[in-house]
């Protein structure tokens, strides 16, 4: 019954990525479809993830722990990542954000960046409104952004995303609190340039 029950779990979240991967919205995407592609009943569906919601946090959740089992350790880096991991994941970074209220933020990889990045922040300015200045930074990477950026010629987010990190993080650690002189590596100035 277990082995059961693995095999629908992979089968159905194997099937959802397909659909995600291949759709061009995310009301495209139904319990339905995905059972259909899954070869499954709807019935299994709902008993594995409980409802559209969890399903699409389940399968985000998988693809980030997979994207993100190593973390940059400086902040321009790791919101290049999450901006390429939501374009190449377009449909169902939108799907996640459109689930409901405070969706985009309750899901385990979420906490996961955001406390990682909370702590870059700290350490290249000081404590002081790290946990919130992490929350604003991630914004910058929301997968409605990246999905209007898109669209749009000129625009360079790599580069962006690189001034928005300097911008709030500053040189020297800002409000009288020391920066990371003497706490390992910067998180703002191991970039390496890409060419963007």
């Amino acid at each position: 019954m277990r082995a059961d029950k693995a095999r629908n779990r992979e089968a159905i979240l194997a099937a959802a990525a397909r659909l995600f991967d291949e759709a061009a919205d995310p009301d495209q995407i139904s319990m339905d479809a995905v059972a259909g592609a899954a070869g499954v009943g709807k019935g299994t569906v709902f008993r594995g993830f409980g409802d559209r919601s969890g399903l699409i946090r389940a399968l985000y959740d998988e693809y980030a722990a997979r994207e993100f089992q190593a973390l940059p350790e400086n902040v321009p880096d790791l919101l290049i990542r999450v901006w390429d991991f939501k374009r190449r994941h377009r449909v169902l970074a939108l799907a996640l954000e459109q689930e409901g209220f405070a969706s985009p933020y309750g899901n385990e990889s979420y906490d996961r960046l955001h406390r990682h990045l909370a702590d870059l922040v700290s350490r290249a300015r000081g404590p002081r409104n790290a946990d919130f200045l992490a929350h604003a930074l991630l914004a910058a990477v929301r997968g409605d952004l990246v999905e209007y950026v898109r669209e749009e010629s000129g625009v360079d987010p790599r580069e962006g995303l690189r001034e928005l990190a300097r911008s709030v993080l500053g040189r020297s650690g800002g409000d009288g609190v020391a920066g990371v002189a003497g706490r390992g590596q910067d998180p703002i100035d191991e970039v390496p340039d890409e060419g963007a």
